[in-house]
């Protein structure tokens, strides 16, 4: 039998697949990085990014009049929110590429963080009270609010924490201690300060976190009895809000004749925008509440400007596109076994969706005046800023999932049947034949 000789291979032929294999890896980390999304990633994405638009143009409109009589132009306030659609959008994208990981080191100084810029807001003159509440921090000219940026740390927080708890959720030394401790004294903070609104969504935040942890209803009643009174304590604190309770209440703000009193201003000019919007609206640009006659129109009554300028149908795609992100929330809950993707995906779902539920509320009379602006389409800057956040960190959870699950069907062979040689391939040079 004879051996075929070994020959040597060529420099030039090594250098060449040595290059084919770094050419090889370089295909497979850049499909790492552009790997397709999963369908919950897009879900929510685009449901997102269609409201941020559709926000924009109906802040362009609602906006238009009270941003000429300022002398900021018809465009001023397009202009203002669209400075801060275009840093949110690519910040939600950025938060996005985060991993899980990174959420867990950050909880605990996000939420101490966004806690002292709340407390520079109560216990210093840095605070900026509107509307007899003081919630605005103003720094070198520039005003936020720092009770936004705790709703962000407080969903993100209450993921980590409850997901360290699983186990012991049945203790209520293991709950009440940690969640209404810490995460009731972040509330409270936001409460000193006045805003009933904010402090009603964060208590929603609280309780709806626990809920979806998987907490016994029973374990829930006294705490719901604690923030009830809590709640009542504040709103007869202030006259402002307790004569819009009671006109809400007693009037209903129903009487048209004669003269309307202050607190039923508001409340009327939005029922009647919708009235007059009718099934198909009168168009858009069209409305006629909003030359000054619906304060806050651009803000907390948009939905009435949309009710007025789109009619019944804008209403109802607007609130489709709320049940389609919540949709989103949901299936990105149920594809998940991590406890700290489910209690933070179910907390940002609790925060966004019950403040339009409130938002909507109040517009068609059936909730009191309580200052809770539309999330993604009301103007407001650090409102808009934070809720993107928030988005993008479920969107981080969601391309975290959807890797994992990529990965695991890469690495298991029987996802991956190997390939069969083909049939008379040639030996191998330097073989025996």
């Amino acid at each position: 039998m004879k051996t075929r000789p070994r020959t040597r291979v060529p420099e030039a032929a090594e250098n060449h697949s040595s290059q084919d294999r770094a050419s090889s890896l370089t295909r497979i980390n850049l499909g790492r990085v552009f790997r397709a999304e999963s369908t919950n990633y897009l879900l929510l994405l685009g449901t997102t990014l269609f409201l941020v638009v559709f926000g924009l143009v109906m802040v362009l409109s609602s906006s238009s009049v009270d941003s000429y009589l300022e002398d900021a132009g018809f465009f001023g306030g397009l202009f203002r929110q669209g400075i801060f659609a275009v840093l949110g959008i690519p910040l939600m994208l950025v938060i996005s590429r985060l991993p899980v990981t990174f959420w867990k080191r950050i909880a605990w100084p996000a939420l101490g963080i966004a806690s002292f810029f709340q407390c520079l807001v109560i216990f210093t003159p840095l605070g900026v009270t509107v509307a007899g509440n003081t919630n605005w921090l103003s720094i070198a000219g520039v005003q936020f609010q720092p009770s936004e940026a705790i709703k962000v740390a407080l969903v993100i927080w209450l993921g980590v924490i409850l997901a360290q708890k699983k186990d012991k959720l049945d203790d209520w030394r293991h709950v009440y201690i940690p969640v209404f401790g810490v995460g009731g004294g972040a509330v409270m903070l936001v409460m000193i300060g006045g805003d009933l609104g904010t402090v009603i969504i964060m208590a929603g935040i609280l309780f709806g976190a626990l809920f979806f942890a998987g907490l016994r209803l029973r374990m829930l009643a006294l705490p719901l009895i604690v923030g009830a009174v809590a709640g009542i304590l504040l709103a007869i604190s202030s006259e402002n809000r307790m004569t819009r309770i009671l006109s809400f209440a007693a009037e209903g703000c129903d009487e048209v004749k004669g003269t309307i009193s202050a607190a039923c201003w508001q409340p009327l000019h939005g029922t009647w925008a919708l009235a007059n919007g009718g099934v198909f609206g009168v168009g858009l640009g069209n409305s006629k509440a909003k030359w000054s006659w619906l304060p806050a129109a651009d803000n907390d009554y948009i939905f009435a400007i949309i009710g007025e300028e789109l009619g019944l149908i804008g209403c109802i795609v607007v609130l489709l596109m709320f049940v389609l992100l919540a949709f989103a929330f949901i299936r990105i809950m149920r594809g998940t076994a991590n406890m700290q993707i489910k209690v933070t995906t179910a907390a940002v779902m609790v925060w966004i969706i019950g403040q339009a539920l409130v938002n909507i509320g109040v517009v068609l009379g059936v909730l009191p005046v309580l200052g809770v602006p539309l999330p993604l389409i009301s103007a407001g800057g650090t409102a808009l800023l934070t809720t993107l956040a928030a988005i993008g960190v479920v969107l981080s959870f969601a391309r975290s999932d959807h890797n994992l699950s990529e990965d695991a069907k890469t690495r298991d062979p029987a996802a991956a049947p190997a390939r069969p040689a083909p049939v008379g391939a040639a030996p191998k040079r330097g073989t025996t034949r």
